[in-house]
């Protein structure tokens, strides 16, 4: 286990299997020095953890740990490529998509949990350029997906 995974293990996480694609795509790509993710959903355990928009049917804590969770299954993915965590040099972008009731405004914290926790793990190669997007639905309604860019070293 690499210093990434014991770091996750501190905190009391995990890595989980890489979540299945729903449709034509891989989980990650690798291009140069650069892991590309697709976008995660909070998957646990091959099931949707929760459904509905953000503001609505859930909450923008509970949707903060749902980013949390997306941001578990990106590690994975760009674990499947790579092998080892311990070769990211920067996460370098974050995107968070919010299904977001009409009147939701706080995307940027529901994004939060993705950002906070890659700081816990990666310290200074955890800081990030990040967008935070509110959208109508995500795909099998859930409430966030996000994506991740990372450089590595060979």
């Amino acid at each position: 286990m690499g210093k990434v995974e014991q770091k996750l293990a501190e905190l009391g996480l995990t890595l989980p299997e890489v979540a299945a694609p729903v449709a034509a795509y891989v989980p990650a790509v690798r291009t140069g020095h650069y892991v590309m993710t697709s976008g995660q959903l909070p998957f646990v355990g091959g099931t949707l953890r929760s459904s509905g928009k953000v503001g609505a049917e859930v909450t923008a804590e509970e949707a903060k740990e749902l980013a949390q969770i997306c941001a578990l299954n990106a590690l994975a993915a760009v674990k499947s490529v790579i092998g080892d965590l311990d070769k990211v040099e920067q996460v370098v972008k974050v995107v968070g998509f919010v299904a977001s009731a009409p009147d939701f405004t706080g995307q940027p914290g529901v994004v939060n949990g993705t950002s906070e926790l890659l700081g816990q793990v990666f310290g200074d190669k955890g800081v990030h350029a990040r967008s935070a997007v509110g959208v109508a639905v995500l795909p099998l309604d859930a409430p966030v997906e996000v994506e991740l860019m990372v450089r590595i070293r060979d």
